[in-house]
Protein backbone atom coordinates (compact mmCIF):
# COMPACT_ATOMS: atom_id res chain seq x y z
CA UNK A 1 0.00 0.00 0.00
CA UNK A 2 2.92 2.14 0.83
CA UNK A 3 4.21 1.82 -3.14
CA UNK A 4 0.77 2.79 -4.23
CA UNK A 5 0.59 5.77 -2.33
CA UNK A 6 4.03 6.97 -3.19
CA UNK A 7 3.26 6.62 -6.57
CA UNK A 8 -0.12 8.69 -6.96
CA UNK A 9 1.67 11.36 -5.00
CA UNK A 10 4.58 11.45 -6.82
CA UNK A 11 2.21 11.40 -10.03
CA UNK A 12 0.34 14.31 -9.06
CA UNK A 13 3.90 16.21 -8.54
CA UNK A 14 5.20 14.60 -12.11
CA UNK A 15 1.67 15.99 -13.99
CA UNK A 16 1.78 19.24 -12.44
CA UNK A 17 5.86 19.59 -13.19
CA UNK A 18 5.04 18.59 -16.83
CA UNK A 19 1.36 20.03 -17.43
CA UNK A 20 0.63 23.18 -15.97
CA UNK A 21 2.58 25.70 -17.47
CA UNK A 22 0.33 24.67 -20.40
CA UNK A 23 -2.46 27.01 -18.61
CA UNK A 24 0.52 29.71 -18.78
CA UNK A 25 1.26 30.43 -22.82
CA UNK A 26 2.46 33.85 -21.09
CA UNK A 27 5.54 32.05 -19.60
CA UNK A 28 8.74 32.74 -21.07
CA UNK A 29 10.29 29.02 -22.06
CA UNK A 30 12.76 29.74 -19.04
CA UNK A 31 10.56 30.15 -16.42
CA UNK A 32 8.20 26.80 -17.74
CA UNK A 33 11.55 24.47 -18.03
CA UNK A 34 12.64 26.00 -14.16
CA UNK A 35 9.20 25.91 -12.48
CA UNK A 36 8.52 22.35 -13.88
CA UNK A 37 12.14 21.33 -12.52
CA UNK A 38 11.51 22.56 -9.14
CA UNK A 39 7.79 20.39 -8.73
CA UNK A 40 10.00 17.56 -10.71
CA UNK A 41 12.27 17.19 -7.90
CA UNK A 42 9.87 16.13 -5.07
CA UNK A 43 8.15 13.99 -7.85
CA UNK A 44 12.02 12.20 -7.89
CA UNK A 45 11.72 12.48 -3.79
CA UNK A 46 8.53 10.06 -4.04
CA UNK A 47 9.44 8.15 -7.10
CA UNK A 48 12.04 6.58 -6.23
CA UNK A 49 11.26 4.98 -2.48
CA UNK A 50 7.92 3.80 -4.01
CA UNK A 51 9.95 1.98 -6.37
CA UNK A 52 12.37 1.02 -3.93
CA UNK A 53 10.09 -0.24 -1.37
CA UNK A 54 7.63 -2.07 -4.13
CA UNK A 55 10.84 -4.05 -5.66
CA UNK A 56 11.81 -4.92 -2.34
CA UNK A 57 8.44 -6.00 -1.52
CA UNK A 58 7.19 -7.92 -3.90
CA UNK A 59 6.66 -6.41 -6.93
CA UNK A 60 8.44 -6.89 -10.65
CA UNK A 61 10.13 -3.70 -12.31
CA UNK A 62 7.59 -4.39 -15.13
CA UNK A 63 4.58 -4.70 -12.52
CA UNK A 64 6.04 -1.33 -10.83
CA UNK A 65 5.95 0.32 -14.30
CA UNK A 66 2.51 -0.63 -15.60
CA UNK A 67 0.97 0.37 -11.79
CA UNK A 68 2.62 3.53 -12.54
CA UNK A 69 1.20 3.96 -16.16
CA UNK A 70 -2.03 3.45 -14.43
CA UNK A 71 -1.96 5.90 -11.86
CA UNK A 72 -0.48 8.15 -14.57
CA UNK A 73 -3.31 7.88 -16.37
CA UNK A 74 -5.85 8.62 -13.63
CA UNK A 75 -4.06 11.50 -12.23
CA UNK A 76 -3.76 13.26 -15.71
CA UNK A 77 -7.10 12.29 -16.68
CA UNK A 78 -8.59 14.33 -13.64
CA UNK A 79 -5.59 17.21 -14.36
CA UNK A 80 -6.60 17.97 -17.83
CA UNK A 81 -10.41 17.30 -17.16
CA UNK A 82 -10.02 19.79 -13.84
CA UNK A 83 -6.97 22.20 -14.39
CA UNK A 84 -6.69 22.54 -18.26
CA UNK A 85 -10.18 22.53 -18.92
CA UNK A 86 -10.23 19.65 -21.57
CA UNK A 87 -13.26 17.58 -22.43
CA UNK A 88 -13.10 13.74 -21.09
CA UNK A 89 -13.85 11.25 -23.90
CA UNK A 90 -15.83 7.85 -24.55
CA UNK A 91 -12.63 6.50 -26.32
CA UNK A 92 -10.33 7.75 -23.41
CA UNK A 93 -12.42 5.84 -21.24
CA UNK A 94 -12.51 2.56 -23.64
CA UNK A 95 -8.39 2.65 -23.92
CA UNK A 96 -8.23 2.89 -19.96
CA UNK A 97 -10.31 -0.12 -20.17
CA UNK A 98 -8.34 -1.87 -22.29
CA UNK A 99 -5.64 -0.75 -20.28
CA UNK A 100 -6.66 -1.95 -17.39
CA UNK A 101 -7.21 -5.53 -19.08
CA UNK A 102 -2.98 -5.18 -20.30
CA UNK A 103 -2.46 -4.63 -16.28
CA UNK A 104 -4.87 -7.88 -15.43
CA UNK A 105 -2.71 -10.00 -17.62
CA UNK A 106 0.73 -8.66 -15.99
CA UNK A 107 -0.10 -10.05 -12.72
CA UNK A 108 -1.73 -13.15 -13.95
CA UNK A 109 0.08 -15.81 -12.67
Amino acid sequence: MRTIVLLLVSNVFMTFAWYYHLKHTGWPLWKAIAFSWFIAFFEYCLMVPANRYGFTGGFSAFQLKMIQEVITLVVFSVFAVWALGEPFRLNYLISFGLLLGAVYFMFKK
